[in-house]
């Protein structure tokens, strides 16, 4: 009996295979010479610009055995996946797999590869990034300062302080490093403990209503899932201290807008970082925009030469694998 993966070794490399990005902006894989590693296996078409519609998005991969998804912002709902014929791998340029509904790709036998740890180095410096400007207050001096002023503000030393890793997996592993070489205290909680990093870095897992009493600062790295959704609501906000700092870098509707706005509105939060936004992009006149103990960066946590550099050589190394019979990164549901 063949398995599904050798049934589709065995008919992609009987013939030429599609692989098609349908929409590479800003550019990603577009110019890479990565790309022609792909070259042998069949056609690769990019498309440079952003399909207007979502019927326009399905003619792009009409016909197309593999999607190369360039931006996390293009999803993949379970509807639209209904409506593809023929697409036997999607290749993720995102550690996040929030981008294809994974249980319709595992329903019709679509295989989704995201990037494993590729950026996690490259993710964490931008989220401690954060978490420095929103302590330091860099983005609201730097707006008063361009208007003409001279604050006098009241800054907060991070050295001595808790924070609190929400997911300790590569990214969050990552941020506790830098926090500890900082000289902060570091606990976490995680779905999966991993009792050797911990010892290693030098933390400890608490439940996660304790992290949030006992934290500074809490960073969150956990993916987007039924179970993180929401995650950090009005009740978990209620149990931090008072001026906590949150750092999110992980996908915005792991936390509950509205509460968030509420809770830097009231002083509950002295601040927060965030890369990401529920939704995305961050509509004009979103109240998270005229909060000045706010700073701001438009998903943008790997968008550094070396990171696109990162993102587009595993999206094709998990290409070339998925076509050589050894699917890797593979996060479908089994």
């Amino acid at each position: 009996m063949v398995s599904r993966v050798g049934a589709d070794f065995v008919w992609l490399r009987l013939m030429a295979v599609r692989i098609v990005a349908p929409g590479d902006y800003p550019a990603q894989v577009g110019g890479s010479p990565h790309l022609e590693r792909l070259a042998a296996y069949g056609e690769v078409v990019v498309y440079p610009d952003l399909p207007a519609t979502e019927d326009e998005r399905l003619e792009r991969v009409r016909g197309a055995d593999v999607i190369i998804n360039s931006h996390g912002s293009m999803k993949w709902t379970a509807t639209m996946l209904d409506r593809m014929e023929g697409v036997r791998l999607f290749s993720l340029c995102s550690v996040g797999t929030d981008a294809v509904d994974l249980e319709a790709a595992r329903r019709l036998g679509i295989t989704v590869s995201n990037q494993g740890d590729s950026t996690s180095a490259i993710v964490a410096e931008h989220e401690f990034a954060l978490m420095l400007a929103t302590a330091r207050r860099l983005g609201d001096s730097t707006r008063e300062m361009r208007a003409g002023g001279w604050p006098d503000v009241q800054l907060t030393t991070l050295r001595g302080k808790t924070v609190g890793i929400v997911g300790t997996g590569n990214s969050g592993l990552q941020m506790a490093r830098l926090c500890k070489a900082l000289g902060m205290e570091v606990v976490a909680w995680s779905f999966r403990q991993k009792a050797d990093a911990a010892r290693e870095i030098g933390f400890r897992y608490l439940e996660l209503d304790e992290l949030l009493q006992a934290s500074d600062v809490v960073s969150l790295h956990v993916g987007l899932s039924e179970q993180t959704r929401g995650m950090i609501g009005a009740a978990q906000f209620g149990l931090m201290r008072e001026g906590t700092i949150l750092v999110n870098g992980s996908r915005g509707p792991v936390v509950d807008t509205a509460a968030l706005v509420e809770a830097l509105r009231s002083g509950k939060l002295g601040g927060a970082g965030l890369d990401v936004f529920d939704p995305e992009p961050l509509p004009p006149g979103h109240p998270l925009a005229a909060l000045d103990n706010v700073v701001m960066s438009p998903h943008a946590a790997d968008a550094t030469p070396e990171g696109f550099e990162l993102l587009t050589k595993t999206a094709i190394d998990n290409i070339v694998a998925f076509l050589d019979g050894r699917p890797q990164n593979v996060v479908t549901p089994s």
